[in-house]
């Protein structure tokens, strides 16, 4: 296997773009998914991009906070336009705002239907729609997530995985085996319910988690166990350590 390493932005939302890409670099990661809340909001694409060429690290997806089912299908264009500029074709959307379980029949066939129309739009702009497999969405279960994924039937719709803290490690283990074919990238940490433990304590988990996944990924730290940009450095030293 031959991973990409990188991070999330938006583990570090009080940190300017120029100050995440400069500690990247010097911890060696290659790879960035932006934050369109805080660090690129779509009108400073261009500009980001600029400092991206500067540190020589390549923007691998566009964290938007697009909701499917809630914001204007109309809006989805202009998060593409900012992924384009910034370099990618791999945006990260939002299935709906609760729980797979506490949709109607009706509700889920407005979601759906707004989910096929954005997965056209990414189909139309050569882009890939990926979606979070978190509570509070619609894919937030492996059978909800693999429900909508096969509902919906495109290329251009995927999903991410990462484990669920509030789930057991046979049961993520179970979530990405099945979502592994559908899933273009990972993000990595080691909470357990609302603790977050340094990434060192779950080196083997995680190597076990990447049998999973049968080809190249790109995997993306996110969140430090303390908050903090100065714990990068060690947290990456345990990515590197888990792909051996």
């Amino acid at each position: 296997m031959s991973y990409k390493l990188g991070l999330v932005s938006v583990s570090f939302r009080s940190y300017t773009p120029r100050e995440i890409l400069e500690k990247m670099k010097s911890c060696g990661l290659t790879h960035i998914e932006w934050g369109s809340d805080v660090h690129v909001p779509p009108e400073k694409a261009s500009e980001i991009k600029e400092l991206q060429e500067e540190y020589d690290i390549e923007c691998c997806s566009y964290g938007t906070y697009f909701r499917l089912g809630v914001t204007p299908i109309e809006e989805l264009e202009s998060y593409i336009d900012a992924a384009k500029i910034l370099g990618t074709n791999v945006l990260r959307l939002w299935c709906g705002d609760k729980n797979s379980g506490d949709y109607t029949d009706e509700e889920r066939a407005k979601l759906f239907d707004d989910c096929k129309k954005a997965s056209d739009i990414a189909k139309e702009h050569g882009v890939v729609l990926c979606m979070e497999c978190h509570n509070n969405t619609y894919t937030n279960t492996k059978e909800s997530a693999y429900q909508v994924i096969k509902t919906i039937n495109s290329e251009n719709f995927q999903m991410y995985w990462q484990p669920n803290q509030n789930r057991s490690e046979e049961e993520n283990i179970k979530y990405a085996t099945l979502l592994s074919p559908y899933t273009v990238h990972l993000h990595v940490f080691n909470w357990k319910g609302k603790e977050k433990f340094p990434l060192f304590e779950g080196i083997e988990i995680w190597r076990e988690y990447l049998k999973c996944f049968d080809k190249d990924r790109t995997l993306l730290l996110e969140f430090m166990p303390d908050g903090k940009i100065e714990t990068l450095e060690s947290e990456t030293r345990a990515l590197k350590e888990i792909i051996k």
